[in-house]
């Protein structure tokens, strides 16, 4: 699976949503996660790739992560996966 799949499919699981279900453009809020949903996908995601992702969950919008969308989300993964390796 790509980093792109396996994101998609925690977002989805998080959600409890099809991995279809999941676009690209969709916005977690619209996925229908919450508060605590978005901080058990950043913990998933973070477990998924060893990765630590510089996100705040009491200032999410203060953070330094763009959770704006699912693609700003696996930008932000991808990044932080190349840079570890």
């Amino acid at each position: 699976m790509s980093i792109n799949e396996k994101v998609i499919a925690i977002i989805a699981e998080q959600a409890v949503l099809e991995p279809s279900d999941v676009a690209m453009d969709s916005t977690l809020e619209s996925l229908g996660i919450d508060s605590l949903g978005l901080v058990e996908s950043i913990f998933a995601i973070e477990e998924e790739f060893d990765i630590t992702i510089p996100f705040n969950a009491n200032e999410p919008t203060d953070s330094d992560f763009d959770i704006s969308s699912v693609a700003a989300i696996v930008a932000g993964i991808e990044k932080l996966v190349s840079e570890k390796a």
